[in-house]
């Protein structure tokens, strides 16, 4: 059970860095962290001996968003040191990371999630499937289309509406 508990703890610098990108702000983020873990904490029994438990709370964390979104709103703060880039202590780094962060957030919920777990989190896809409960094909679709998306608002290309679904 000790060694459960010390893989818990060691999760959570990453469950801390993707939150911040997921929320942008810190605070926010702080919140979903600790909510992840007290969840994790207290239903560490339910965790099955020999998975991934990085993905387990990612799951948990999931949900928990989920849930937050379904709250009115609140501001963010940006997002300033969870995304690590080289040089981001210039001005160039900084303004790097602020144009990252606006465009991260331009996306919808569902592809920046995935987004940030396959490539900040360096999550198989397997894996963020599990932690979103979703179908392999539709992580690698959300992916697919999330980056065609940051890569056109990086550029300052328009982006195309998503299609809408008609009945």
């Amino acid at each position: 059970m000790q060694d459960a508990h010390d893989s818990l703890v060691a999760c959570i610098p990453r469950l801390r860095r993707y939150a911040r990108a997921l929320l942008g702000g810190r605070a926010d983020a702080d919140d979903l962290v600790q909510d992840t873990v007290e969840r994790g904490w207290d239903r560490l029994s339910s965790w099955r001996r020999g998975s991934d438990m990085r993905a387990w709370l990612f799951g948990i964390m999931h949900n928990l968003h989920v849930d937050q979104l379904r709250r009115p709103a609140l501001a963010t703060e940006p997002l300033d040191d969870a995304l690590p880039l080289a040089g981001a202590d210039t001005t160039a780094g900084g303004l790097a990371l602020r144009d990252l962060d606006r465009a991260l957030q331009q996306l919808p919920a569902e592809q920046r999630e995935v987004l940030l777990l396959v490539a900040l989190e360096d999550m198989r896809y397997e894996d963020v499937a599990a932690a979103l409960d979703i179908p392999l094909g539709t992580v690698m679709s959300r992916l697919s289309r999330a980056r065609e998306r940051l890569r056109l608002i990086m550029l300052g290309q328009p982006v195309p509406a998503p299609l809408k679904v008609v009945k």
